[in-house]
């Protein structure tokens, strides 16, 4: 008998866990821009000195002009905790505390953002967050914590929509709004779920530095994640996002024509925009290609609609992606290794939108547009001109139709 109430005590307790859960609502209303220290300086890397200097870069580069606000540290900046459990910043990496850090950031007009993990370690081996989501949410809201990336190793046998859930409820408790990055690698389908848990939700796991790489063991190139948004870009709206991982632009491997494919890819999915290069030390092509207005502005779409695979011709690919002002952008990509000798007339040409919330929604050319390249930022000619243009290996054309 005493078996029979225990069971059901902790059915009654752990219900209403996944049925109230409830994110910031105001938060990611469009896709979050940011920096993440994983992808450049992993564990052994970050200290507070790097960090300040990636927040100055931010401001000095054009990049929070462009549209950047956070500043995240990804795993290792903890490594214990109190006796009272209250989780421990690594002194030798961050002398001066994590909410001095989070104040230097802030007082650069930026927000601060923090990494742990739904099991009992990090990635890294460092403590996770499992047992004391409550304190570490209220420690994070004294910091003054804006943005929480939430990892997925060492969970054991939990479950990923009721571990993230609790989560969520201690960041709302703690009162402090926080954006919920859930980093769950897509394996329980988090985009069927988590539209109340989180802000986004990784739909992978990790990004490589390849273009082309399918999964070796350590993660994916771009193209294998962009493969695999195309069945799972009806969940994304605003304040809910795919996200297709930390961007690898500028951290050397993939050629100029990669690095714009890439960028232009993640805009037009509407996935979060978090890159992981060195903003102190970029080059001129790489900030040009971080702060293109034209690209960001179609991520940062207010409609919140992922791009639309729209043909498929092995090689070469359309993409179309509906803006809110009655504007198209489309994305002509060249997957190969060789040139791709384009010729597009949009005469007579339709887009369905299969997976419009409302039902399936028709898109049509018949009114006449302005075509406008947004990596040249030259005006091309109209839509009842013939596009022709010979794509550079691994190039893509992103154009705007300007509605006149």
């Amino acid at each position: 008998m005493r078996k029979t109430i225990k069971a059901l005590t902790l059915l009654v307790i752990t219900m209403p866990v996944i049925a109230t859960a409830e994110k910031f609502p105001e938060l990611g209303k469009t896709p979050p821009m940011g920096w993440n220290s994983w992808n450049k300086y992993h564990c052994e890397g970050i200290n507070e000195t790097i960090i300040r200097k990636q927040a100055d870069a931010m401001v000095s580069s054009g990049m929070k002009e462009a549209g950047y606000e956070y500043i995240v540290i990804d795993d290792c900046w903890q490594n214990g905790r109190d006796e009272d459990g209250r989780i421990l910043a690594d002194k030798s990496k961050f002398p001066s505390g994590i909410k001095a850090l989070a104040d230097y950031v802030h007082s650069k007009g930026l927000k601060f953002g923090l990494y742990s993990d739904a099991g009992t370690k990090t990635c890294a081996g460092r403590p996770g967050s499992r047992g004391y989501e409550f304190m570490d949410a209220k420690t994070y809201a004294e910091w003054g914590v804006d943005f929480l990336k939430y990892d997925w190793c060492h969970h054991g046998k939990q479950l990923a929509e009721p571990s993230y859930t609790t989560m969520s409820q201690a960041l709302e408790k703690a009162g402090r709004p926080i954006l919920f990055s859930l980093c769950e690698w897509g394996e329980s389908e988090p985009w069927t779920w988590a539209q109340n848990v989180g802000h986004m939700w990784r739909t992978t796991g990790d990004i490589i530095n390849c273009f082309d790489c399918v999964n070796n063991g350590w993660g994916f190139g771009v193209l294998s994640i962009l493969d695999q948004q195309r069945n799972i870009r009806k969940f994304v709206r605003p304040g809910q996002w795919n996200d297709m991982d930390m961007l690898e632009v500028g951290n050397g491997v993939l050629t100029y024509e990669e690095n714009k494919t890439h960028f232009s890819m993640w805009s037009m999915l509407a996935s979060p925009l978090i890159t992981g290069n060195d903003l102190s030390n970029m080059d001129e092509k790489t900030r040009a290609i971080l702060t293109n207005k034209n690209i960001i502005a179609l991520n940062q779409d207010p409609l919140g609609i992922a791009a639309i695979p729209w043909r498929d011709y092995g090689d070469f690919e359309v993409w179309f992606k509906p803006l809110h002002n009655g504007d198209y952008a489309l994305a002509f990509m060249n997957r190969s290794k060789e040139p791709y000798s384009l010729s597009w007339d949009f005469t007579g040409l339709n887009v369905f939108d299969v997976d419009d919330p409302n039902g399936w929604k028709s898109y049509t050319f018949d009114h006449p547009f302005i075509m406008q390249d947004l990596w040249s930022n030259k005006i091309i000619g109209k839509t009842g001109d013939t596009v022709k243009r010979v794509l550079k290996p691994r190039e893509t054309l992103v154009i705007r139709l300007i509605k006149q």
